[in-house]
């Protein structure tokens, strides 16, 4: 369960559940929407316990990453905890491309977990049709096959309604409504109207001006936005006492006609137009385009995660989905977890061999999430940090994506990536088999590039602090992990506290060698009985200085006062 201290931490740092307008979450991620983001302390819920970041990239929004696991649990405390509470502020929202994609993801994030059931059911039917080619005559593994593909089949024949609800409590229309607006896009009557004014084409149905599917989620995205400002106009304008069986009913009278002829035909050029310029890219007959697009989409793919966007690229999924059977871009913006990988293990390796016990720890957790297709932990614990590895990781993995685009790998659906995403790669020209074999090379090369190009640009000194002309130290956490408790300006030591949790680890132990080399004085640290000479990062560390724990600093030498001086303002100033 989540820890009391730290609920009650967020929910004060988040400035209090009167100014919480809401709570969602996604598999890594508490989205939290404010009243005013100005009693927001972001600083604060950084350091929170068992916060991975924090991403504010549009007004009044905020996305704590917590890690898988622990998203879902902390959304539900958070809204059970301010369920009480009474928010009705109205906020003027100026249209972004950020904000675009922020809203598009927070219409399918509630539906990924759908998307990957369905997802590597459809896999393993594939799979199943593969191993065993006479499936059909033996009951077992028929009806095993049947139940795949019917779960399978449960979302994908459904897209329509389920964006449409979820696109409804988005925009502040009556969920069921909008539910309604997207089954009816794919209701067989839609054909029938088609054909009363001459929109049907019978001789190449697909070719029709309109038919059921039409403009498919993104006529729903759409028409839901319009039919929530419809229904606020007809609710305003009807007694207290007719609007609970009028404003539902109007409202779908009055905005199923245009949705039908208006919104699906012109969102369903518009839908074709996008898949087709996607399968011109992704599927072009031009290797060269394949390969330059594949290493752009994998190399960027990094910065849009960190950012929160990514779930902004769902709705090209759900369209391609829709109108090919198939998503190929999916499996190319994959390798750029693989990428980090990659980097992460050269970093390990590195950050070992210095003695940075605590990165070591933070990789050791983070990789096996990584792997299997979580990467929020190493982007906000590992590369993200320490900047270069974040832009080596996506180097990297642009090897891979161009690899996977340029033999057309292609998924079935999208939410799981990793290796478990191996399982939904089985779509597109090649064979289940081979689609799957060239996802994972392309996995293979994304890691090793990532190792690569990171071992070529990383220092073991990027491992650690850098000083700058001033002995100031640049850590990753602002916090304190000592404070000044004692001393005399004129005697040669004097004693702090530490008081962060982590303790003295690698970073700040490899920078006090740095800042002691500075003078001739012999410097130590002392601690529980043992003592440590400044020049060794290894010695240092081995005092086991913890949170609590007492270290008194001694420097004897001609320059000792300006040593100690130094060691004060370092201390004081930055840790």
């Amino acid at each position: 369960m989540m820890n009391g201290q730290i609920k009650d931490d967020l929910i004060s740092f988040l400035g209090g559940c009167n100014n919480i307008e809401s709570v969602t979450n996604c598999m890594t991620r508490v989205r939290v929407t404010v009243v005013d983001e100005k009693q927001v302390n972001e600083s604060k819920i950084k350091v929170t316990d068992t916060v991975l970041g924090l991403v504010h990239d549009r007004k009044c929004n905020y996305e704590i990453i917590v890690g898988p696991g622990k998203s879902r649990e902390y959304a539900d405390e958070l809204k059970k905890f301010c369920s009480g509470k009474d928010s009705s502020a109205v906020r003027k929202k100026k249209i972004t491309v950020s904000s675009f994609c922020k809203t598009i993801g927070d219409i399918f994030i509630p539906l990924i977990p759908g998307t990957i059931a369905a997802g590597l059911c459809g896999g393993l039917a594939g799979m199943l049709k593969m191993l065993i080619p006479d499936y059909g005559s033996q009951p077992g593994w028929y009806a095993a096959f049947l139940i795949l593909t019917l779960i399978q089949s449960s979302f994908l024949a459904y897209i329509t309604a389920w964006t449409g609800y979820r696109a409804a409590e988005k925009f502040g229309a009556t969920p069921i409504l909008g539910g309604m607006l997207g089954m009816i896009t794919s209701l067989p009557a839609i054909n029938d109207l088609a054909m009363l004014i001459g929109l049907y084409n019978e001789a190449s149905p697909l070719n029709s001006v309109l038919i059921a599917g039409r403009g498919g989620i993104l006529a729903v995205i759409f028409g839901v936005f319009f039919m929530a400002k419809l229904e606020r106009s007809v609710d305003s304008h009807l007694p207290d006492a007719l609007r609970v069986v009028f404003t539902p009913l109007l409202t779908l009278l009055i905005f199923v006609m245009p949705y039908v002829f208006i919104v699906m035909p012109a969102m369903g050029y518009l839908s074709s137009a996008i898949c087709e310029g996607l399968g011109f890219v992704c599927m072009s007959s031009n290797a060269f385009i394949r390969i330059i697009a594949g290493y752009i989409a994998a190399a960027l793919f990094l910065p849009l995660v960190s950012a929160g966007l990514h779930h902004g690229l769902v709705g090209l999924y759900a369209m391609q989905l829709e109108l090919v059977g198939y998503v190929t871009l999916y499996p190319v913006l994959c390798m750029a977890g693989a990428g980090q990988i990659g980097a992460a293990i050269l970093i390990r390796k590195k950050a070992k061999k210095i003695g940075n016990h605590k990165m070591v720890s933070i990789i050791d957790g983070a990789l096996i999430p990584g792997i299997l297709g979580i990467g929020e932990p190493l982007i906000y614990g590992v590369t993200l940090p320490l900047g270069k590895p974040f832009i080596t990781a996506g180097l990297g993995a642009g090897f891979g994506g161009a690899f996977v685009m340029l033999m057309k790998s292609a998924a079935v659906a999208w939410g799981t990536s990793g290796i478990l995403g191996t399982f939904m790669m089985i779509a597109g020209p090649n064979s289940p088999v081979m689609s799957m074999i060239f996802y994972l090379i392309g996995f293979v090369i994304s890691i090793i590039m990532g190792f690569l190009i990171t071992a070529a640009v990383i220092k073991p000194e990027d491992l650690m602090p850098e000083i700058d002309s001033d002995n100031r130290i640049h850590v990753c956490h602002g916090d304190p992990i000592l404070t000044f408790c004692d001393s005399d300006a004129d005697s040669d030591s004097f004693v702090y506290v530490i008081k962060d949790p982590v303790g003295i680890h690698a970073r700040p132990a490899g920078a006090l060698v740095k800042l002691a080399r500075n003078y001739r004085s012999e410097i130590s640290f002392s601690a529980g009985g043992k003592t440590a000479k400044a020049d060794s990062i290894i010695s240092i560390m081995s005092l086991g200085v913890v949170q609590g724990t007492e270290l008194k600093v001694e420097a004897h030498g001609d320059d000792s006062q300006a040593a100690l001086s130094a060691l004060r303002k370092y201390f004081s100033d930055n840790l």
